[in-house]
């Protein structure tokens, strides 16, 4: 018993923390765009932090429950509906045999999280259930959700008419911002550009094209130049690295990018700055504002410090949800 996918939805795909250790093979990580997002909804239900979930992007899916369940919805506001009726995001969701959650217009943010308490029941590929969309393995089937696809949950949850009247704070997550700015830190191969493309990284506006993914964002902007023409041997790329074409313009490597890249790496997003460029979508503006590697692992530590003030205050909240697996 689990859900059944009456519309998929634009691109609704199954998201963990991703593969770790296979990129010297030639495997992505792929994984949560918002990895963040993903961590929020899986302790507010009480599961593992990386547990699988739906991602759904832009225009959501339409899923009928065939069983009573405990949900809870994060990252962007997609305008999540029970039955036609909205829904609270940020919190544990009872949700009843044959009911329908569907999602509207997207009010903030382009990608919503979908966690079930317990997970899905999938088998896990090189330790992930993450879906490498262009490899076709992972998650479900290896692709995206289609209507008629039917997904089942690793435990059951008995409703008892539970309301929860508590959310997190949304001060803890950092995937929207009312300004458009991205902290990055200079690239391996900033010294190669010049002084005029240096600035323009920092002073210019960059606008993400209709070209954007869960592979990589391209950007339209100052066109970017080195100090002279230039061939390099591919290097090890990662989520956030921004590397710059020989036509001058960024690209902004994903979830999906490749394990490597043979383009000029001019600068790297910091951690803490990743749910926010994974919530923007074509034709937003994006800033960047260069920080030193001290001022980044403060704004790491600083969610740490935040995220585990969470987990001590969810501690109480979640130790009742045991009684109800049957």
């Amino acid at each position: 018993m689990g859900i059944k996918v009456i519309k998929g939805g634009m691109l609704t795909t199954v998201q963990d923390f991703g593969r770790i250790g296979y990129r010297k093979d030639g495997i992505i990580v792929s994984g949560a765009m918002d990895r963040f997002a993903l961590e929020i909804g899986n302790l507010l239900l009480g599961n593992a932090s990386g547990e699988a979930a739906l991602e759904c992007t832009m225009i959501g899916p339409k899923l009928l429950f065939t069983t009573d369940h405990l949900i809870a919805i994060t990252g962007g506001n997609l305008s999540p509906m029970i039955d036609g009726r909205p829904v609270k995001m940020w919190s544990p969701l009872a949700i009843e045999k044959g009911a329908v959650l569907s999602f509207g217009a997207p009010v903030k943010g382009c990608r919503s999280y979908l966690s079930i308490f317990g997970g899905f029941d999938l088998p896990k590929v090189l330790g992930s259930n993450s879906t490498y969309l262009k490899a076709g393995f992972g998650g479900y089937k290896g692709r995206a959700l289609k209507n008629e696809d039917e997904l089942s949950f690793n435990v059951t949850y008995k409703h008892k008419g539970d309301v929860f009247n508590w959310s997190a704070d949304l001060k803890l997550y950092a995937g929207f911002g009312d300004d458009n700015l991205i902290r990055v830190m200079k690239g391996p191969e900033w010294h190669l550009f010049n002084e005029e493309s240096k600035a323009a990284m920092f002073e210019s506006r960059f606008v993400i094209t209709k070209e954007a993914d869960r592979m990589g964002y391209r950007l339209e902007g100052f066109p970017l130049a080195t100090t002279e023409p230039m061939e390099m041997l591919s290097s090890a790329v990662s989520f956030g690295t921004v590397q710059v074409t020989p036509n001058g313009k960024p690209i902004l490597l994903m979830a999906d990018h490749q394990t490597t890249g043979g383009y000029p790496r001019a600068l790297q997003v910091i951690l803490t700055d990743l749910s926010k460029l994974a919530q923007m979508t074509s034709g937003q503006e994006i800033r960047f504002q260069p920080v030193t590697l001290e001022e980044a692992r403060a704004a790491l530590q600083q969610r740490v410090k935040r995220l585990k003030q969470f987990k001590q205050t969810l501690t109480f909240k979640n130790s009742s949800y045991e009684q109800w697996t049957i």
